[in-house]
């Protein structure tokens, strides 16, 4: 029996690759090639969205709160995070992810959808307001 997207996504996973393509046709990535991140979907209709660049530096003060204005700016520059609740739309393989928190105030309070395909334990998910955009994520395994 064929398994609903909902039980599909349900889960953890890895970023592989974030990828966009540019007003000439060519592919760029936004955090760079070699970004991380993690998609975490909940059985209980939640999710959240972490992704960076590799090789932010450090705030020189070592606090957490306490970087420069230019150290933040990198810093958020090379972050994309956001969590709230999600739906799905079973007939049209589509994700609506609702940005409650976002580390982009621009997104605050807005739902915006998702065009999922699984395959095993890759999902390939299509932003559906930028189809150019195309993150590709891998199931972690659990760890228990």
């Amino acid at each position: 029996m064929t398994k609903s997207l909902r039980e599909q996504v349900i889960g953890t996973w890895e970023l592989v690759s974030y990828q966009t393509t540019d007003k000439d046709g060519n592919v760029v990535y936004p955090l760079g090639e070699d970004a991380k991140g993690f998609i975490m979907y909940n059985p209980d209709g939640y999710m959240s969205a972490q992704l960076m660049a590799t090789g932010r530096p450090a705030y020189q003060s070592g606090d957490l709160h306490a970087g420069t204005q230019e150290e933040m700016a990198t810093a958020a520059h090379g972050y994309l995070a956001y969590s709230g609740r999600f739906e799905v739309d079973e007939e049209k393989q589509k994700l609506t992810h609702h940005m409650e928190v976002s580390m982009n105030p621009t997104w605050l309070g807005q739902s915006q959808p998702r065009i999922a395909k699984i395959d095993g334990d890759v999902v390939v998910i299509f932003n559906g307001l930028k189809p150019e955009d195309k993150l590709t994520w891998k199931r972690v395994e659990k760890n228990l």
